[in-house]
C-alpha cells in the first residue's frame, strides 16, 4: 500500500513546528524562518505524478536585470533539488519537482533546507545587484532622519 504523500508532508512540517497553512487538500503554504531573508514563503504542491516547489525569492529587479539574471543561472548549475526561476512579472523565486514516490520525511527535509539555504544566502547579492540605487537611497534617507541602518550594513561597502 502507498504512503500518502499528503500525510507525509504534513507530519514533516509538524513535527519540525513549521508555520504552515492548507491552501487546498493538496498545497502546504510554508513559512521557512531565515536569517537574512527574515521569512521565506513557499508552497509544496502535491500533484498526479510529482511534489512541486515554489518558493519566493525577491522581486523583479529595479536595474542590473541581465545581471541578476546571470547570477541566478550561474548558481543553478551547483545546486540541490531546485533552481532560480522567474515568473510573468519578472519575480524571482526557487522551483523543483520531485517524484511522489520520492516523499520522504529525508527529502521533504532536504528540499525544505536548500529553499530556506538558497533563498537566505542569496538575499543580499540579489539585492546589492538589483536594488542598489533603491538601496543608496534608502540608505541616505535614514542617516537624514537618524534612523538605523542595521538591516542595511550588508551594503555599507558600496554605499
Amino acid at each position: 500500500m502507498a504512503i500518502d504523500p499528503r500525510a507525509v508532508i504534513e507530519e514533516f512540517l509538524d513535527s519540525h513546528d513549521l508555520d504552515y497553512d492548507r491552501g487546498d487538500e493538496n498545497t502546504f503554504l510554508v513559512t521557512l524562518p531565515g536569517e537574512t531573508k527574515l521569512q521565506t514563503h513557499c508552497a509544496l504542491v502535491v500533484g498526479d505524478h510529482s511534489l512541486s516547489i515554489n518558493a519566493f525569492v525577491i522581486r523583479k529587479p529595479d536595474e542590473n536585470e541581465a545581471g541578476v539574471h546571470h547570477w541566478c543561472m550561474t548558481k543553478n548549475a551547483s545546486m540541490y533539488g531546485v533552481a532560480y526561476a522567474i515568473n510573468t512579472l519578472g519575480d524571482i523565486y526557487l522551483v523543483g519537482r520531485l517524484p511522489l514516490n520520492a516523499v520522504t520525511d529525508r527529502e521533504i527535509d532536504r528540499l525544505l533546507g536548500a529553499v530556506l539555504q538558497y533563498s537566505d544566502s542569496s538575499f543580499n547579492p540579489l539585492l546589492e545587484l538589483g536594488f542598489a540605487n533603491a538601496i543608496r537611497r534608502e540608505w541616505a534617507w535614514r542617516v537624514s532622519r537618524g534612523e538605523s541602518l542595521a538591516n542595511l550594513e550588508f551594503a555599507r561597502h558600496f554605499i
